[in-house]
Formats: structure tokens, C-alpha cells, sequence
């Protein structure tokens, strides 16, 4: 059940009438030489952290080791409740979820890495939203979970996720591009339908610089965990529409990785250029020359 490419990913999908998440489910078994039972309650293991990441801090929340976040989930969980939400019930919740697992990362909490910490709030945003507001159980949760990563997968295989190597793209770009195929599939999408969300992404988060202030995984990271939430509930929206993307999931994987190592050293996590080098982050980071 391996594959290489999202290419030979689809054909096994075709070939066996499965979902991505079923293939990814079988490699994970296959490949990593594990049980069904074993691979299926990591994987449960996987939401749980997720979901005390994403809920922890709106009830209580956490500041961050640098100090430039904390709180940030709770106040968007209170203007929510306070019915002056204007995006709507999935994306208000997800972008709440999101903040606040980026929150959890920043204090030193548990989360996990999906594809990074950096954007670990992406996946479980979109995801623990969805499911509240559709009432998935977590068995449908957990199993598009492997459809997550079965896009990072690839975009590992194939490209980076690393900040350092590609930008912020690479980072948040594959993260949402993550959850956008899962959410398409947990709605009934198809495995094609899936690859265009992903592909989507990508194509709208290209040449996302990666410019932590301080040199911290804070600061504007927990901002773009929630922006790119939405592009990925855009770009799920528009597959699960009908809405063809006319370049395939492989080759936005491979442009997103020519356009991330174009980008200059500054961009690349070294917190010396973008948003870093900004004279207010500096200050806020007490590095000011």
C-alpha cells in the first residue's frame, strides 16, 4: 500500500474503491509493521492530545515562554458566545481551536506536531470544529486523521515542512493543506476531490515567509494557524463544490518546494528579516540594537 506521489496515491485508491484515509490506514500497517489494533489506538491517542490542546487554554488560559502570546483563544471563545461572531460556526470554532493549540505549544504543553509545532493548530482546528458542528464521532474523526497524513506524507516524501528550508508554506502552507483533504473527505468528498483542496492550498499560501519574532514558534505563527484554517475550509469548500484545480497536488508540492528554497536566508526562520525584523517585535523582544 505504499506510494510515492499523490499520483500512485489515487491509483490505489481507484484500484482497491478506498479513501485516502483507508490506504494511508493500511500503509501505516503494512509498512511500520504494526497491528490494526496498535496503529488505530495511536491514532486515538493523537485526537486526545489534540483536543486538551485545542480546549485547555479558552478555559484556562496559558502565556507563552517569550511572552508574546497567551489568552488569545479565549477572548475569541468569549466574542463568540457574545453572538458578534461574523464568520460562522465552523470557522469562528476553528480558529479559536487552532490559537489556542498554538497557545499550548508556546507554554510548553503537549500537542502534536502536524505537520510541525509551529502549525500544529491547523489540523485540529478545522478538524475538532467540524466535528462539533456536524457531529462526527470521534471514530470519523480519527480515521480522516490518516488522510492528514497521508498529505504530509508527501509532502515530506517529496518537498519539506521545515521552515528553515522552505518558509512558512512549507510549514502552515502543508498544514492546511492537511486539513483541507481530510475535511473534504469527512464530508463526503472524493480522493480526487481531496488532492484538489490540497493542491488549493498550496497554490494560495505560496511564498509564505517564515519570520518568527524573537526567534520564538509565537509570534506571527499563532496569527497564521488561524488564517490558514481558513484557506484550507475555502479551498475544501470549493473541491467538495466541484471545483477542479488545474495543476495537480504533485506538482504544487514540487513548486511549493522550488519557491521555498528560492527564498532568501532572511525569510527562513532566522528571525532576521518580515515580520522579525519589524522595530516593535524587536522591542517586544527586548532585542532591540
Amino acid at each position: 500500500m505504499d506510494f510515492r506521489n499523490a499520483q500512485e496515491l489515487l491509483a490505489l485508491c481507484e484500484e482497491h474503491q478506498l479513501p485516502i484515509s483507508e490506504i494511508m490506514r493500511q500503509r501505516e500497517i503494512t509498512v511500520g509493521e504494526s497491528t490494526a489494533d496498535s496503529v488505530d489506538s495511536q491514532m486515538k491517542r493523537v485526537l486526545e492530545i489534540m483536543k486538551d490542546a485545542a480546549f485547555s487554554p479558552i478555559k484556562s488560559p496559558v502565556k507563552s515562554m517569550g511572552g508574546l502570546i497567551g489568552g488569545e483563544a479565549q477572548k475569541l471563545s468569549r466574542h463568540i458566545a457574545s453572538g458578534r461572531g461574523i464568520c460562522g460556526d465552523v470557522l469562528e470554532k476553528a480558529i479559536t481551536y487552532a490559537m489556542a493549540t498554538l497557545e499550548t505549544n508556546a507554554s510548553m504543553g503537549l500537542i502534536v506536531a502536524s505537520p510541525t509545532a509551529g502549525s500544529a493548530g491547523i489540523v485540529p482546528g478545522l478538524l475538532l470544529a467540524l466535528q462539533e458542528v456536524y457531529h462526527f464521532s470521534d471514530k470519523e474523526t480519527e480515521k480522516v486523521l490518516f488522510n492528514a497524513g497521508a498529505i504530509g506524507y508527501l509532502a515530506m516524501r517529496n518537498a519539506t515542512v521545515a521552515g528553515a528550508v522552505g518558509g512558512c508554506q512549507a510549514e502552515t502552507g502543508v498544514a492546511a493543506a492537511m486539513a483541507a483533504s481530510a475535511a473534504t473527505e469527512l464530508m463526503g468528498g472524493t480522493p480526487l476531490q481531496c488532492t484538489y483542496a490540497a493542491s488549493t492550498v498550496l497554490m494560495n499560501m505560496l511564498g509564505l515567509v517564515c519570520d518568527p519574532v524573537g526567534g520564538l514558534v509565537e509570534y506571527p505563527c499563532q496569527n497564521r494557524n488561524a488564517s490558514g484554517v481558513s484557506i484550507a475550509l475555502v479551498a475544501a469548500e470549493m473541491a467538495l463544490a466541484g471545483i477542479t484545480q488545474l495543476i495537480p497536488l504533485d506538482e504544487m508540492i514540487t513548486i511549493m518546494y522550488t519557491v521555498g528554497r528560492k527564498l532568501p536566508a532572511e525569510l527562513r526562520e532566522t528571525a532576521l528579516g518580515g515580520c522579525a525584523a519589524a522595530p516593535s517585535a524587536c522591542e517586544a523582544c527586548h532585542i532591540c540594537k
